[in-house]
């Protein structure tokens, strides 16, 4: 189960796609993809969740990892690049490096 909280002190990265509506399902499976079988195998992944966006122009991935440098280190490992070059021939990829703030949960009445 995938937690978001501020306790754990990972880094959080908020990647955001912009693509054609006619290729938004063929980056969503390299993505998909990508993750599977390579991202997830690299040393400091803790999580990751992929959303599209409705109007199909977006597709956002959240991602977590233990560190910057787990980060830096699958952005230079050569099984994974190769996705996102392929992504950037049919996106824009606006990347983005966060750290959870808060968290909010629904009062109970």
């Amino acid at each position: 189960m995938i937690t978001i909280t501020k306790e754990a002190n990972f880094l959080t990265l908020i990647n955001v796609f912009t693509v054609d509506p006619i290729n938004q399902q063929k980056l969503v499976d390299l993505l998909t993809l990508a993750t599977e079988i390579s991202v997830r195998q690299i040393t400091g992944f803790i999580s990751s969740s992929l959303h599209r966006s409705i109007d199909g122009t977006k597709v956002t991935m959240y991602a977590q990892w233990k560190s910057i440098e787990d980060y830096q280190n699958m952005r230079s490992n050569s099984t994974a690049s190769p996705y996102l070059e392929e992504a950037l021939k049919i996106a824009k990829f606006e990347p983005g490096m966060y750290e959870v703030v808060e968290t909010f949960l629904p009062t109970v009445n």
